[in-house]
């Protein structure tokens, strides 16, 4: 396995095959632990990995609590984590907080559908066929620079009040991030794999179906996984500007009623809910893509 270390043993002075000749020095080298027993420091390197994943925010958990407990911080602007805690179970108990954290999964999954949609189409054409990448690249160029969020007025003269306008928003944030991915991994399939379907007579779907979409689908996939964590950003800030529910809403309206236990609550639901769906995307990623390198998971043989 890589990375794990082996122990060779130290070197043997073997005589000369004259008397008096010089001796010859043999190393032996012994298998290190990873490779006599992959699976087990498979697991080992994992429960390590979990251990520091949990003791990092853990630890930073206790500290907050301590501060809030010793004075340290003011606790009417930085309520601890345990009344933070206590308040989201409370609103998740009297079905206070489902109908917020709905609605906001809502326009996050049709946006992010839409815009993953419209931006794979749109830069698998345009890394596959130069003519259409000069004709529109320098135009989508210029409209990613343009923050997002300026877009929502315009967005809400076109749709009105109501959930079009935060739909459209997520739609249109990662539609960018998917078209750029895809393009650029279009455009970055080695020539070797196109000659390689040429020779065997390969037809434009065969192109796209055999060599295209198993070579660019991995860095299309890191696109996609990006854009699930930048759509649950621009979601949460445009329902605080034009949205009457959602987490973006109870964050921004908490925070103006001077209600900081559950401003953070709303804070922690976000993160949860970033979180899982990146998690989600990365989970459906490997399934497409079983031949790609992992990051995480099993060691391949």
């Amino acid at each position: 396995m890589k990375g794990e270390s082996t122990a060779p043993s130290a070197p043997t002075a073997r005589p000369g095959a004259v008397d008096g000749g010089p001796a010859e020095t043999v190393l032996v080298r012994r298998p290190g632990p990873g490779e006599r027993d992959p699976v087990r420091a498979h697991r080992r390197r994992r429960g390590i990995e979990l251990a520091l994943a949990l003791a990092v925010p853990s630890a930073l958990i206790l500290l907050w609590q301590l501060a809030a407990d010793q004075h340290w911080i003011d606790s009417r602007i930085y309520p601890a984590p345990s009344t933070i805690a206590a308040d989201g179970w409370q609103r998740a108990a009297d079905g206070k907080l489902w109908p917020d954290a709905w609605a906001t999964l809502q326009r996050v999954v049709a946006g992010y559908a839409l815009g993953t949609a419209a931006g794979y189409l749109f830069g698998l054409v345009m890394g596959a066929l130069r003519m259409v990448r000069a004709a529109l690249e320098p135009l989508l160029d210029a409209l990613y620079v343009v923050p997002k969020l300026a877009l929502l007025p315009v967005f809400l003269n076109m749709f009105g009040l109501g959930e079009g306008p935060q739909i459209a928003l997520v739609a249109t944030t990662v539609f960018f991030f998917v078209w750029i991915s895809t393009m650029a991994a279009v455009m970055g399939v080695a020539e070797g794999y196109r000659e390689a379907g040429q020779v065997f007579g390969a037809g434009p779907w065969q192109m796209f179906r055999h060599v295209l979409l198993p070579a660019s689908l991995p860095q299309v996939l890191v696109g996609m996984r990006v854009a699930s964590g930048v759509a649950v950003l621009v979601i949460v800030a445009s329902e605080q500007i034009a949205a009457n529910d959602g987490l973006g809403h109870l964050i921004f309206d908490s925070r103006t009623l001077f209600q900081n236990d559950v401003m953070f609550v709303g804070i922690v639901c976000v993160a949860v809910l970033g979180v899982v769906f990146s998690e989600l995307v990365r989970f459906i990623g490997r399934r497409l893509t079983p031949w790609a390198p992992r990051d995480r998971g099993r060691p391949r043989p």
